[in-house]
């Protein structure tokens, strides 16, 4: 309980995130299922500190700019746009498709770059409704659900939603357990993740799961997608071997990034203690 009135706060971020647009007081308490007092206290107090602002005219809540800034300073400083993003650039060049790549985040797989392959006629580009990745409807998803013990694979499954709002989605979508574990199951056997018309009418989509170490818990996955006019059996039978390389030239360089970041705090620690030292 003493933890509750922060998760309420991060509940209104999120709230605000979602969409980016302004929210009357009495809208912000009904979704979040708080009292108009309450839900009042936590924007005041998001608002004296910086990270929300409140329309003088209508009274509505939005979020300020620290939020997206503080999300580029994590982002920049994750190491992706420097070592992945030409990972993805050169794939995307190589199969004139979307490349998309997704981290474990949680109990959940977040989009977090990716680069535009097609430059002519059909073009697939997603609509950013939300970066959290549909774990049942999409390639990325069964890539990474099929790694795991069929326990944890439905664990995940149910904490991100389970199978609701599977009409938001392709025809072709899973809608029932049982569905999904067999595709898990074809997923596990073929090495990639498949979908096709599932995450979105006219969309197949083929994806890997990225792991540092064999057998290692994943970190994230790599996707191309592409309209299913141009993506049939044959084209997919190429694009598969196309992102299990690209899983493993991601691979080699994760560690990379991870290490130069624990290099880079030792040095910090040595500096701080040598400077203690002499002080």
């Amino acid at each position: 309980m003493a933890h509750l009135p922060a998760e309420r706060c991060l509940a209104i971020i999120e709230l605000l995130a979602d969409g980016a647009r302004a929210m009357p007081l009495g809208e912000i308490a009904e979704r979040l299922v708080l009292p108009k007092s309450g839900a009042h206290r936590m924007l005041s107090t998001l608002v004296d500190i910086g990270w929300a602002e409140r329309d003088l005219d209508t009274g509505f809540y939005r979020l300020s700019m620290r939020l997206a800034i503080l999300g580029q300073q994590f982002y920049v400083a994750t190491g992706i746009p420097d070592i992945c993003q030409p990972v993805l650039d050169r794939v995307a060049r190589e199969c004139h498709e979307f490349v998309r790549l997704a981290v474990v985040d949680g109990h959940a797989l977040v989009w977090v770059a990716h680069a535009q392959g097609a430059t002519s006629g059909l073009m697939y580009q997603p609509q950013l409704t939300s970066n959290t990745v549909p774990l049942f409807a999409t390639a990325s998803g069964k890539a990474w659900l099929a790694t795991l013990p069929t326990e944890a694979a439905l664990q995940i499954v149910m904490k991100n939603g389970g199978l609701k709002g599977v009409d938001r989605y392709g025809p072709n979508a899973v809608t029932t357990v049982e569905g999904l574990m067999r595709e898990l199951k074809a997923t596990a056997k073929r090495g990639y993740g498949l979908a096709m018309s599932e995450a979105e009418f006219g969309v197949a989509a083929v994806a890997a799961a990225i792991r540092a170490d064999a057998g290692g818990p994943v970190l994230g996955t790599v996707s191309i997608a592409g309209p299913s006019a141009r993506l049939g059996d044959a084209r997919i039978a190429e694009l598969g071997p196309m992102v299990l390389r690209a899983a493993r030239d991601l691979a080699r360089l994760w560690p990379l990034r991870v290490g130069i970041a624990a290099r880079q705090d030792a040095a910090d620690a040595a500096g701080s203690a040598r400077r203690a030292a002499s002080a």
